[in-house]
């Protein structure tokens, strides 16, 4: 319960801003801002690893793990702060169209290398550290939250900007390509019947489209 009450207290201590005039609204951290990020992301995308899996009769079959594609929802709130190119991000990550699974929990430190405003509000680009707290994913862990250290490239393509319309305008398609450095299953380790051979891969790449819902200008 850690991360939800992190993001609870920054939120409370930033949503007061809110309404108050620009040059005032900010003491490190500024308004938060919330968006929907319907997701598509491609998992084992490098180095697929090798599982060996045996039957009732001891009958034993080596494969490599399938390349899976898994739609995501993200409710992000993006928090900008008054230290240059830095920023957080609080996750709340649904797989809906995957049954049996439990909501994941981010917390993001943004440090933005390509900065939107240089772009004209086109491109942005960001370097990402994060706190990813999830269901467990190695033997004695599956059944409880895990903390995983999680290294993220987000790039951002505000595609409408050219409409000059409120809200469309804002709306990216963002690439993001992930690296889980811990907490993923590793060479030798067994679940049930199956049994890893090499390390899981720690790779994926994620399409995101992301829509603004508060504030909307």
């Amino acid at each position: 319960m850690r991360i939800p009450i992190i993001a609870l207290v920054v939120w409370f201590s930033v949503s007061p801003a809110v309404g108050q005039d620009p040059k005032d609204r900010c003491f490190v951290l500024c308004a938060p801002t919330l968006k929907i990020e319907p997701t598509f992301t491609w998992e084992n995308l490098i180095r697929r690893p090798r599982v060996v899996e045996t039957d009732n009769e001891g009958r034993t079959v080596t494969t490599k793990v399938e390349r899976e594609r898994v739609f995501e929802t993200v409710i992000a709130a993006d928090i900008p702060t008054t230290i240059p190119r830095v920023s957080f991000t609080f996750e709340t990550i649904i797989k809906p169209l995957v049954k049996g699974t439990s909501p994941e929990l981010e917390t993001e430190l943004n440090l933005h290398w390509l900065r939107s405003d240089t772009t004209k509000g086109w491109v942005g680009s960001h370097f990402d550290i994060i706190d990813k707290y999830s269901p467990g994913a190695r033997p004695g862990t599956i059944d409880r939250y895990t903390h995983k250290l999680n290294l993220e490239l987000d790039t951002a393509v505000a595609f409408l900007k050219w409409t000059r319309k409120p809200w469309l305008s804002d709306i990216e398609i963002e690439t993001s390509i992930d690296y889980v450095a811990t907490g993923l299953p590793r060479a030798g380790d067994r679940f049930g019947n199956l049994m890893y051979l090499d390390n899981a891969s720690r790779w994926s790449f994620s399409l995101v489209f992301v829509l603004p819902m508060a504030p909307l200008r």
